[in-house]
């Protein structure tokens, strides 16, 4: 099932670069670009650390669609 992302939308409201962000959850910046292009879905823990950089929840920033 695809996985709908509001990274990009959240990366902009934080003005983070996909640079950033991925330095702040420990993965590569090809990881936060496949991530906002749906070619990759999260960990649970990757998810969670993402939502507590931009203090909201797994739920806000991802949503799985029934495709």
């Amino acid at each position: 099932m695809p996985i709908i992302t509001r990274i990009k939308e959240y990366r902009a409201r934080f003005d983070l670069t996909q640079e950033e962000l991925a330095e702040l959850v420990n993965v590569r910046r090809e990881t936060i670009g496949h991530l906002e292009n749906g070619k990759y879905n999260p960990s649970l823990k990757l998810a969670l650390d993402i939502a507590h950089v931009f203090q909201t929840t797994v739920e806000d920033l991802f949503t799985i669609t029934k495709e």
